[in-house]
């Protein structure tokens, strides 16, 4: 009798990494991301008109995305990148 394959139950679990509104630091978090071999999505959703107040009128958001086993180390690659994009990111804790 064969055993089925039990997958990890965080297979296709994309969690939120950050949002941010800059260029910049959407740039830099993503080549420090890339420098550390973390897989991730990035994606700039249009923000409506009368939320924009929310975002300081910007009109995107950067929204980074990552795997759920991927967490810890995302979070201590963003800890070494410089504090003037760092600050500019609005992180997201699990």
């Amino acid at each position: 009798m064969k055993k089925k394959i039990k997958y990890d139950k965080n297979i296709n679990k994309d969690v939120v990494l950050c949002e941010t509104t800059n260029h910049r630091a959407s740039n830099c978090t993503s080549d420090a991301l890339m420098k550390n071999a973390i897989s991730f999505s990035k994606r700039w959703k249009h923000i409506p008109f009368f939320r924009r107040e929310n975002y300081n009128g910007a009109s995107q958001v950067c929204v980074i995305k990552i795997n759920r086993n991927e967490y810890s180390r995302a979070r201590r690659c963003i800890d070494s990148i410089d504090a003037i994009y760092k600050d500019r990111l609005l992180l997201n804790i699990i």
